[in-house]
């Protein structure tokens, strides 16, 4: 009984380290893909401000709300938001492709592409107006951010599928 005891705790242990490892892999890899999701951000950011690119203006509206500072203030530190939404959510992708490994028989791109999709439609979409106060519907700049915050959470789907799957 007592060996039998210790194996068990072993496997436990074992399957642990192996989920916090996907975790961590699927974090950092959230990091870079939201780093390349960010390069042409910068450029769209200099046209429209930031009122133009949606995650960034999400982000800002809320570290100026949780800090009592003024959005042009918390600018730079809404990007640890920014970054950490984006490591959370690969780190989430990573476990779920660790669970389902079916999956795997998708190629990274479509796969991508469809986590992309899934992650704009349930985080930003329903939350972006009650946090900012703009809807995209009605977005002053019209369509371009929202089809350009598509896009890009496309390119970061596909990156965070691609790296996983060397994983």
């Amino acid at each position: 009984m007592g060996a039998e005891v210790r194996l068990n705790s072993c496997s436990y242990l074992r399957i642990f380290f192996e989920v916090l490892e996907v975790l961590v892999y699927g974090l950092l890899t959230g990091v870079v893909a939201t780093a390349v999701m960010s390069l042409p951000q910068l450029f769209f950011w200099r046209r429209w401000s930031t009122i133009g690119i949606l995650e960034w203006h999400e982000n800002q509206m809320i570290m100026s709300r949780a800090t009592g500072r003024s959005p042009e203030d918390v600018l730079a530190l809404s990007f640890v938001l920014h970054f950490a939404n984006g490591g959370v959510a690969a780190a989430a992708y990573a476990l779920i492709v660790a669970m389902l490994p079916q999956l795997y028989l998708l190629d990274p791109l479509t796969l991508g592409t469809a986590f992309g999709l899934i992650l704009w439609a349930l985080t930003l979409a329903p939350i972006h107006k009650p946090i900012t106060g703009i809807s995209l519907t009605r977005h002053p700049l019209g369509w371009r951010p929202v089809a350009l915050s598509i896009i890009l959470h496309i390119v970061y789907g596909v990156v965070v599928a691609f790296l996983v799957s060397l994983l």
